[in-house]
């Protein structure tokens, strides 16, 4: 899952975008966030497995909906649309790929209701004294892979996020400055040729 795979981010470039020093947000304080958060928009940056870096725009539309815009020469376009991950590259020889939903570590926070408090879904929680970090997987199904979100307090706010998917790759999107509460229509999150896709649920 190429561009679904979320890595490293040198500590300069996310200590920029850190507050002075905070205490650390309680799983629950982190749970209430994502749940209030119902839609968002702002820049990402992605560094990517092999090192390269993209940036583009983020639609947030939960539950279930993400879509990733990536800035010009990419011509990529990432989009999940409640039940299915759409990868459409004009430059990929297979066409468009899709994944269900369910079976990627950025269903936890699409989540309909997000609980980090669920037995064995968090399998890491500290703080560096400027941000609290959380990895989470799925309890039932661990080989789906893990997530690590990074979250500023007062008010709480999430910067970034690290995808360790289930081939042992690492993808990191840092967010900008999210804009949040406003419409967004579910047409943002249509996958371009779904129809025509085979998707092994």
């Amino acid at each position: 899952m190429k561009y679904m795979r979320i890595l490293t981010v040198p500590a300069l470039m996310l200590a920029m975008t850190l507050p002075a020093a905070a205490q650390q947000l309680s799983l629950g304080q982190i749970s209430g966030y994502l749940n209030g958060l119902k839609t968002a928009q702002g820049a990402f940056t992605q560094i990517n497995d092999d090192g390269t870096i993209s940036t583009g725009r983020i639609l947030i539309k939960r539950p279930g909906r993400v879509r990733f815009e990536y800035d010009p020469p990419e011509k990529t376009l990432v989009v999940a649309d409640g039940d299915t991950v759409g990868i459409v590259d004009p430059k990929s020889n297979t066409g468009t790929e899709a994944y269900p939903l369910h079976r990627t570590p950025l269903n936890i926070i699409l989540a309909r209701n997000v609980d980090l408090t669920r037995d064995r879904m968090v399998t890491g929680h500290s703080s560096d004294g400027k941000s609290t970090t959380v990895r989470a997987q799925d309890p039932d199904n661990p080989e789906y892979g893990s997530i690590e979100l990074v979250f500023t307090g007062d008010p709480v706010e999430l910067r970034q996020w690290v995808i360790n998917d289930s081939g042992g790759s690492r993808t990191t999107v840092v967010l900008g400055d999210l804009k949040t509460g406003m419409r967004l229509d579910d047409e943002s999150f249509v996958i371009p040729g779904k129809e025509r896709l085979r998707i092994d649920r």
